[in-house]
């Protein structure tokens, strides 16, 4: 299997990455990295919703993204 670089957005309910790129602003990466979000993590898609936002485990919390920063956040799936 190709260790595929994808979206964070891409990723299905159920399929896990790992953190590899956040494509933003000094900004815009620090509020990623206070929610866990850093390179190195490994988060799980746990939904998406096609009008609203992605929900995510990162290290056993948590979190819903909105689409716009989800399609920053860039992973390698596992």
């Amino acid at each position: 299997m190709m260790n595929m670089i994808v979206p964070l957005l891409s990723l299905v309910p159920g399929e896990r990455g790992v953190v590899v790129d956040l494509r933003g602003g000094p900004n815009f990466r620090s509020r990623l990295y206070a929610m866990g979000l850093a390179p190195g993590a490994i988060v799980r898609v746990l939904e998406s919703y096609p009008r609203g936002p992605i929900i995510l485990e990162v290290g056993g919390t948590r979190l819903a993204l909105g689409k716009g920063m989800a399609s920053r956040v860039f992973v390698r799936k596992l």
